[in-house]
């Protein structure tokens, strides 16, 4: 079997099949609704449970609109990724387009720039995990360390991605259920709540005497990671019945579901308490648990308490998803050839790529002990938004009538090409420059250290077909 078969095993999941390479060929069981159901179960998280209140310190309670223009600027790298996955539906992941696009050398930074949002996406929603569990502990007057928390929690979910626990998802997508129905009801009881001020959060939103006018922008910029899960689509496209008619559809529903509840959630959370609810009274810096101060607020605190706890759980379980989906690309690019052979080394007894879990759980502890908390979301946000900028371009790359390009037939093509495309790409360069020099210098990391990796190792030892994405499938 070629390596870019196993690659694409990888890519759906199947870590059992890279090990012992079968040859078949997964079922496709998944229809619209199901695939839906995932992708949104895979979005919501931290983007509802801790980022808010940074958003709200950014630019205070009109964040709402904050979340609405992170989903419009999303929505060109949705229908690129669409298209993409629809002319490579086996080979569901942004890696694998970059690198088929642009080579690899822009593969191999790409890759890279995936694992580090991924990592960076597991790590705050381990923060968030910390502060939701201090709600708890905090009320039962159980004196805990967070970084303590942190650090276990962290070395829990590495020993428990090496074990290879698959159930995760069994408990995760009713727990979240659960939780966001909770908090949409909630939120629909504010609607007619006659205390509720409908003028604070569109006051916020369009307020023209701020100083500034790009507060909006940089919130968006800060907010757009919380998008990041709709492209679990892509990644499992081999199990999608009809995938040239339910890929694309899945993820622009998804989209447009997501921008909804957190329009919707957001609004109403800043027209439901007044003043600045979302920082902290101690030292003025956001909250990480802004549903729990909500519902405190407008509900009770045994509500909030079980939230709290149900987020504790959803928290945990979107960082141990997490840290798998980003040690994956570090296992993609090991069996390229495009980093060592022992990332790509699967343990004996568990069959899990253990050394690639392990360097993604060291990584994600040290981005936790020396990143401030801002700094975590905003890098993860930055190199989420590189990676939309990769695949708009791809798409433009791709739709060129050259013989090298033979291969593209897409099922599905992106409307109003290339208008699309570009207004993506400037908007997700903006939004990049806007989010300040830290975002920069991440950006400008990802590409120094994936160039050395590249002409140091990857380029002596790169053997992956590129010829064809569709040559040596099973």
């Amino acid at each position: 079997m070629s390596i870019k078969s196993t690659t694409n095993k990888l890519l759906k999941g199947d870590i059992s099949g890279v090990v012992s390479d079968v040859k078949y060929t997964i079922e496709r069981t998944l229809g619209l609704n199901g695939v839906v159901i995932v992708t949104i179960a895979a979005s919501i998280g931290s983007g509802l449970f801790v980022l808010p209140s940074f958003a709200a310190a950014v630019m205070g309670p009109g964040i709402w609109l904050a979340f609405l223009l992170a989903g419009i600027v999303f929505l060109p790298g949705t229908l690129s990724k669409s298209e993409l996955a629809s002319a490579m539906p086996e080979n569901g992941g942004a890696y694998v387009y970059v690198e088929r696009s642009f080579g690899p050398l822009v593969g191999t930074i790409s890759g890279l720039g995936l694992w580090a949002s991924f990592l960076l996406k597991s790590a705050f929603a381990l923060i968030g995990f910390s502060a939701y569990m201090y709600v708890v502990t905090n009320h039962f007057d159980v004196t805990t360390n967070s970084t303590l928390i942190i650090m276990s929690a962290l070395a829990l979910i590495i020993f428990l991605n090496i074990l290879g626990i698959k159930k995760v998802k069994a408990f995760q997508t009713p727990i979240l259920a659960l939780t966001t129905a909770l908090i949409v009801i909630i939120c629909i009881i504010q609607l007619f709540d006659g205390s509720t001020d409908f003028s604070r959060p569109l006051d916020g939103a369009f307020d023209v005497s701020k100083d500034d006018p790009t507060l909006v922008a940089e919130a968006a910029a800060l907010v757009f990671v919380a998008y990041a899960g709709i492209y679990k689509a892509g990644a499992i496209g081999g199990e999608i019945k009809q995938p040239e008619k339910n890929l694309h559809r899945s993820m622009l529903i998804s989209l447009l579901l997501i921008t909804v509840l957190y329009v919707f959630v957001t609004f109403i959370m800043m027209a439901s308490v007044e003043g600045e609810w979302w920082l902290n009274s101690s030292d003025g810096t956001a909250r990480e648990d802004p549903i729990f101060a909500f519902v405190d607020a407008v509900a009770s605190t045994k509500v909030g308490l079980a939230l709290a706890m149900l987020a504790v759980l959803t928290m945990i379980s979107g960082a141990l998803s997490g840290l798998l989906a980003a040690s994956r690309f570090l296992f993609a690019m090991a069996k390229d050839s495009l980093l060592p052979g022992s990332l790509g080394d699967t343990n004996k007894k568990f069959e899990t790529p253990h050394w690639a879990i392990i360097l993604t759980g060291v990584t994600m502890g040290v981005c936790i002990l020396t990143l401030p908390v801002k700094d975590v979301a905003k890098l993860a946000s930055g190199f989420q938004i590189m990676v939309i900028v990769a695949l708009n371009i791809s798409v433009i790359l791709l739709r060129q009538d050259k013989p090298e390009f033979a291969w593209y037939q897409p099922t599905f093509k992106s409307p109003l090409y290339p208008w699309v495309q570009i207004f993506g790409t400037i908007a997700g360069a903006y939004l990049v420059v806007i989010m300040g020099e830290k975002a920069l210098i991440g950006a400008l990391a990802a590409a120094v250290i994936g160039l050395a990796t590249y002409y140091l190792y990857g380029k002596k030892s790169y053997d992956l077909e590129t010829s064809n994405p569709e040559s040596g499938e099973e």
